[in-house]
């Protein structure tokens, strides 16, 4: 289904895409708010909405619907955004919004994975180095304020860095994924043969898949996993630095913005199954289980294969008239 839902995306013109930049982005916030009050609680958050058949993941849409926004904004008030506080504060107001809203839930992995995006789409565009100091200084200090604020936050931050103080409480999951790590050694179990899925990894379709892969392909295909992840993330800038180049800047920060999402949302799960981050509820882009990250991570795939195919098509249309130009001027 995702694969489908991909294709049909594959099939849309950006500049339709761009057009739908506003309306995305007031979708992105309806959800927000009809998640608080439909949404279904699990884990005591609440992330998903029931549509019967399915469940949606407010956030995860909502990632998309920001992108969409943000790189129509840039597009169109770029010099701006370069120039005037005025026009490089109005995104944050925005970010505000769902920030807030994303609180409520509560869901702070995808507060960290869309501010960063944002953050970044900024410094590619070009702003001055200067305001992102500050503005980091505040969004730091938030972001601290925000850890220490409630005691279960503060005791996922002080578990993870010896899980194995409390490895049947605090530090269950982290050890347990661990052991994976320690089980798959060079060459993994085999594919399908992990046990820590079965009987101890908790979340181990989603929050934890890397970490049984590590224990099925061992560490040669966790290596070659996270050489894919950076694959497709190089991939992405690259297709989105030629469009900067051609003068498309919606198209260029659209890719920006997409590889910065699969860049920080692979990197948190994976510092997450390993140890290096306190544990945070991201799923694994296109690797883990969930109708709406797999569904959101193809569309997003898409949209940097339509970007890399228009770019493609107006070289060839460019060169066809070169040619056609040169034929007729050696014809004279």
């Amino acid at each position: 289904f995702s694969v489908l839902v991909g294709l049909f995306a594959l099939r849309i013109p950006l500049e339709r895409w761009r057009a739908w930049g506003p309306g995305l982005l007031l979708v992105g916030v309806v959800l927000l708010i009809a998640v608080l009050f439909i949404g279904r609680e699990v884990n005591g958050s609440k992330r998903w909405i029931p549509l019967g058949i399915a469940n949606v993941q407010a956030s995860e849409v909502a990632k998309l619907c920001l992108i969409v926004y943000f790189a129509d904004y840039l597009q169109r008030y770029l010099p701006e955004v370069r120039r005037d506080w005025g026009a490089f504060l109005r995104p944050f107001v925005v970010l505000g919004v769902y920030v807030v809203l994303l609180i409520f839930e509560p869901d702070y992995g995808a507060i960290v994975v869309i501010g960063g995006c944002m953050m970044g789409m900024l410094l590619m565009s070009g702003a001055p180095l200067w305001r992102f100091g500050l503005v980091t200084i505040l969004v730091v200090a938030a972001a601290g304020f925000l850890a220490v604020a409630e005691p279960y936050r503060l005791e996922r931050i002080t578990s993870f860095a010896n899980p194995w103080a409390d490895q049947y409480a605090s530090g269950y999951q982290l050890t347990q994924a661990l052991i994976a790590f320690g089980r798959g050694h060079w060459l993994g179990l085999g594919l399908g043969n992990s046990v820590q899925k079965l009987f101890y990894l908790p979340e181990a379709h989603t929050d934890f898949v890397f970490a049984v892969l590590a224990e099925e392909l061992g560490l040669i295909g966790a290596v070659s996993v996270v050489c894919l992840f950076a694959l497709l993330i190089f991939r992405g800038i690259r297709i989105g630095r030629k469009a900067e180049l051609r003068g498309w800047a919606f198209s260029a920060y659209l890719c920006y913005g997409i590889s910065l999402v699969f860049g920080a949302q692979a990197f948190i799960n994976i510092a997450v199954s390993t140890g290096m981050l306190p544990t945070k509820g991201l799923t694994l882009p296109l690797l883990s289980y969930g109708g709406s990250s797999l569904v959101v991570s193809c569309v997003m795939v898409a949209m940097l294969l339509r970007v890399d195919a228009e770019l493609r098509a107006k070289m060839r249309a460019s060169r066809v008239a070169r040619q056609a130009k040169q034929s007729e001027q050696g014809e004279r």
